[in-house]
């Protein structure tokens, strides 16, 4: 960015630069976004009357173009300049314009801290940069979440650098496999790597001799002779295949013959799902609004990965030696449960032969607290306690150590990160959503918001458990760096501050092979194509049109004048960030729309005297002065109740029926999985263009992706769908199928299983072969969590432990 700072700065557009910080300065503003200083260059432009190439073309068009923040100061003013993905520079530039120079990170942080009137010398920083130095790196950041990949090329160029040791190391790490005191793979028999080569050539001749269908009980004590145990494979010929893998990995590597090779190790068979703090029970007892889709996705990872490891295990010829996976969801059991079995200890997963979940109660502090369902911003003071009691409670259970701990959201993932640290078990984080990014400047004025949010000892646990980690899935590239517009959320724990308490100078390598995108899948036994009739209940889509479109019920708000226009529906939890509100807002400011469709809303409660906090109440209100105020009442259905996973399938599907869209109007939504939902079903889909929606909806950007701040584009983009399909009633057919295709394809739970688990064998066998300093890595969490994570949740605990009192 250096030859463009200066272009700026030295030629005729340094004028043109100075009236616009005079412009920024007069509004009394001091910190600014992107969008903010997109607006303002817009206006300064027109006022000034630039010619039309000035805003787009000219040096300082480009510059602002890069620029994502500006901060106003008295002696100067601060670019912070984002000139690609995953790479930020800051810029000062002094009052009187004699001297434009580029800054630290500190010095930023600074800057940010005075900004708020929080400035302390002396801070304490964390750098997490050391611990990646010498790591393995991406290069190109477009490849960055491609961390599996990466790595297969190279260990691949390892063995072709250094053949005798990692072949070496690839034979100590075979023969480390046992289950239940069963070797697998490897006997002592074959004591090196060079004999393992050997000893491979007379397996696969004897092999090859068999019949390809023929079972591995009858030649296993041949194989065994050359020293190879049970584990390669049921038939001959999957033996076979598996020997030849492993023959031209050590001969000719190469990425595609790594990868194929371990996806068939047998090395993971118990696995631990952690989901702390929703109500993780069945039968559509799925939680609280905030862990509604945490509960079902949990529950489906559940059954998909027993299902993967089933097929693994028989394919692998084991099941005949009565091995079986064991998957545990590991949550924590809540007495006071209103009805639920969220109070057994033990329950099966339904649909499942050997999952369960597992519930393991918070420690004995206040009952009145304890005994109860705890909000997940204010369940840290109690997580390091149940980690020490899961542990046991795994152990029992599981008769041995786990292969595999997977973590779910901030508190999952540090109780993931804490079992991992005493078990030295793989670890895999899941965010699915951060919540740094999704609260505007939550870090800035986190004192604000402590003794609500209390984002101190989630923002520090987020730090602890992604840097601990060994791998990070996340469904999509921008969850991780964003796009060129907008910061990604792991990308916003890079460098940040947390005034008077500590400053983050580099939080996490985005570059990093650890992260991985592996989208989740939909449940396509409940959310299907409205076109398959065949498996379509006619009552149930009765009952749900009725409900829909004309049911008198007290949750149900409005009485539809035209019931044939078409359906707008949108299904979401309320919330400011969900946005129901705004959608609303958007459908009343346009007449059009109105006289064209209805708009039917799904949400869980209608009346404000439901909600459970504040906030949640005052967006129910919001909504409610929104229909008042735009005479919405003969145009709008809003349900206010839960509905069972089979009707809300079925729900999508009717509207799919009536030829009406899904709308998605998040202000964030870091995926979404209601979006998938809507799209197998047929519907074509209108989502938010903040957050993962942008990945989903893939070379339909243009057409379905809408700004959820700008209600009038929205309106037209709708109603420009709807003119298609008028005028080439084809269009909405061709939408639905390509929807309902891409999702099918793209997000489905068997391929999302199988990457978890070759990810999982991936960076076991990587720790094993190359530790790394994880060492040296793993004791700089545990100081962060006891120097900084325990005392700010000692703060929660001390106001849990006085309530009530």
């Amino acid at each position: 960015m250096y030859e463009l700072v200066q272009a700026v700065f030295n030629g005729d557009e340094k004028t043109a630069l100075h009236q616009l910080i005079y412009t920024l300065s007069a509004s009394g503003k001091r910190y600014l976004l992107r969008n903010e200083i997109l607006q303002a260059f817009a206006d300064y432009c027109h006022e000034s009357q630039k010619p039309a190439y000035f805003y787009h073309s000219s040096s300082i068009g480009k510059l602002i173009q890069y620029t994502h923040e500006i901060i106003i100061e008295e002696e100067s003013t601060w670019f912070v300049i984002r000139p690609k993905i995953a790479n930020q520079e800051v810029w000062r530039l002094t009052a009187n314009l004699d001297s434009f120079e580029q800054m630290t990170q500190q010095a930023l942080l600074d800057v940010r801290d005075r900004l708020v009137n929080r400035y302390q010398p002396g801070i304490l920083e964390i750098d997490l940069h050391p611990f990646y130095e010498d790591s393995p790196r991406i290069d190109d950041p477009r490849n960055i979440g491609q961390g599996l990949a990466y790595l297969n090329r190279y260990l691949c160029n390892q063995l072709l650098t250094d053949p005798e040791y990692w072949v070496e190391m690839l034979f100590q790490a075979l023969q480390g496999l046992q289950h239940d005191g069963i070797r697998l793979l490897l006997s002592d028999r074959i004591p090196s790597g060079i004999h393992l080569a050997k000893q491979i050539k007379l397996a696969l001749k004897l092999v090859n001799e068999r019949s390809p269908h023929e079972p591995y009980e009858k030649f296993s004590l041949d194989l065994q002779e050359l020293g190879f145990e049970p584990g390669w494979g049921n038939t001959a010929a999957r033996v076979s295949e598996t020997l030849e893998l492993l023959d031209r990995l050590i001969y000719s590597p190469e990425p595609g013959i790594l990868e194929a090779f371990v996806a068939r190790v047998p090395a993971v068979f118990r696995v631990v799902l952690i989901s702390i703090h929703g109500w993780v029970g069945q039968e559509d007892v799925v939680g609280r609004d905030e862990t509604l889709s945490q509960v079902i996705y949990v529950l489906e990872q559940a059954r998909s990965l027993e299902n993967e490891l089933r097929e693994q295990i028989k394919l692998a010829g084991l099941d005949q030696l009565g091995i079986k996976p064991h998957v545990i969801i590991l949550t924590r059991l809540i007495p006071n449960c209103e009805g639920t079995f969220c109070y057994l200890p033990l329950e099966k997963v339904q649909d499942t032969e050997n999952a369960w979940i597992l519930r393991v109660p918070f420690g004995e502090f206040n009952p009145e607290i304890t005994n109860n369902w705890i909000s997940k911003f204010e369940i840290w003071p109690y997580l390091e306690q149940f980690a020490i009691d899961a542990e046991k409670e795994l152990l029992t259970q599981f008769k041995g150590k786990p292969n595999l701990l997977v973590g779910n959201y901030s508190d999952g993932n540090l109780v993931a990160s804490l079992l991992s640290r005493r078990m030295k078990v793989t670890q895999c984080n899941i965010a699915h959503s951060l919540e740094k990014p999704k609260y505007l400047f939550s870090n800035l004025y986190w004192q604000d918001l402590e003794n609500q949010y209390h984002f101190s000892a989630q923002f520090t646990a987020d730090l602890i458990s992604m840097n601990a980690a060994d791998f990070i899935i996340t469904s999509s590239y921008q969850e991780i760096v964003g796009t060129p517009d907008t910061i990604g959320q792991y990308e916003s724990y890079k460098c940040f501050t947390m005034p008077q308490l500590y400053h983050v100078v580099d939080g996490i390598d985005l570059f990093s092979p650890k992260f991985n995108l592996v989208p989740p899948g939909v449940n396509e036994s409940i959310f299907f194509p409205y076109s398959q009739k065949e498996n379509r209940d006619s009552n149930l889509c009765t009952e749900i049109h009725n409900l829909l479109f004309s049911r008198e019920d007290p949750q149900i708000l409005g009485h539809l004048d035209r019931p044939n226009k078409r359906p707008i529906f949108s299904v979401s939890s309320i919330s400011s960030i969900k946005n129901l509100a705004g959608l609303a807002e958007c459908f009343g400011q346009s007449q059009r729309l109105q006289e064209h469709c209805n708009l039917i809303l799904l949400s869980s409660k209608l009346h404000p005297d439901e909600a459970t906090n504040p906030e949640e109440a005052e967006e129910i209100q919001k909504l409610h002065n929104i229909i008042d105020r735009y005479h919405l009442h003969s145009k709008i259905r809003w349900l206010g109740m839960r509905i069972p996973s089979s009707s809300l399938g079925e729900a999508y599907r009717v509207v799919a029926d009536c030829q009406g869209i899904s709308v998605h109007f998040a202000r964030f939504e870091s995926f979404g999985r209601s979006i998938l939902e809507a799209m197998i079903s047929g519907l074509p889909t209108f989502a938010t263009q903040f957050g993962g929606s942008l990945e989903i909806i893939e070379n339909q950007e243009e057409e379905f992706n809408v700004n959820p701040t700008d209600l009038v584009e929205t309106a037209k983009k709708i109603l420009d769908f709807f003119e298609k399909c008028n005028t080439h009633p084809e269009h909405w057919q061709e939408v639905s199928e390509w929807m309902s295709q891409r999702v099918h394809n793209r997000y489905n739970w068997h391929l999302y299983s199988n990457q978890l688990l070759l990810l999982a064998k991936m960076f076991t066998f990587w720790n094993f072969v190359a530790p790394e300093n994880n060492e040296a890595r793993d004791r700089y969490m545990e100081t962060l969590f006891h120097l900084i994570y325990k005392p700010r949740a000692e703060k929660i605990l001390e106001k849990h432990m006085g309530a009530n009192s």
